[in-house]
């Protein structure tokens, strides 16, 4: 036991370094953000969808275009809820073939481990992120289910829960659990490249990094 671990050492030691570089990121990223709520495009994002209910529900003639608007977004969910099932199938597919791919796919690997074992936490990990991105998709689509009769009912303000202001914090969570899905894609990248050795996972988690830095941040606004 003690030997085996010892042989995915290096595996280890890539997996916790890019978490905490990941970590870092997204801890950077989070004390921005409570400076200035717009710095990434999720804040901007979330300011859109708040002004956008409340004139939809305060102008009933918009009603049409709400509900093709929110149908476009449950379809956009949808579509990446049927991606992660695919890929869950597809990643429980390599976990029955561990013993063989585990050699052909370490021809590139440098320094770390090919022992089947190895290969299945690799394999078990990757499994978990598409586990979440199919959870948060589908989440998204409950809330949106409830967007798109909340947002056309009469008299709103007669219930409290159906006012303006709870139904943006339902269509931002549902945001917010689309996001967590995007992100769970963006993390399977590196993951996917572990396969293939430690170093791999590494190289991808700062390419991935990089790539976010960009992604994130809104853009920035010019004052007059």
């Amino acid at each position: 036991m003690q030997s085996w671990i010892s042989e995915i050492g290096p595996d280890l030691l890539a997996l916790g370094a890019s978490v905490l570089l990941i970590g870092a990121f997204y801890g950077l990223l989070w004390s921005r953000t409570r400076q200035d709520p717009h710095y990434t495009i999720h804040g901007v994002n979330a300011t859109a969808r708040t002004l956008w209910v409340n004139d939809v529900m305060a102008n009933r003639g918009k009603d049409v275009m709400a509900v093709q608007t929110l149908r476009n977004y449950l379809m956009a969910a949808t579509f990446m809820a049927s991606t992660s099932a695919i890929l869950i199938l597809g990643t429980l597919t390599l976990s029955g073939q561990a013993e063989s791919l585990s050699q052909t796919w370490h021809v590139l690997n440098i320094g770390g481990s090919s022992a089947p074992q190895a290969w299945m936490i690799k394999v078990m990990c990757l499994l978990t992120i598409f586990i979440v991105a199919f959870f948060a998709f589908a989440m998204t689509i409950r809330l949106l289910n409830h967007v798109v009769f909340m947002i056309n009912v009469p008299n709103a303000e007669s219930h409290p829960g159906l006012a303006p202001r709870q139904v943006a914090h339902r269509l931002m969570r549902a945001g917010h659990y689309y996001s967590v899905g995007m992100r769970a894609f963006f993390l399977s990248v590196p993951l996917v490249f572990w396969l293939f050795g430690p170093i791999y996972l590494f190289a991808a988690t700062l390419g991935l990094v990089f790539a976010l830095h960009h992604l994130e941040r809104s853009p920035r606004v010019e004052k007059d």
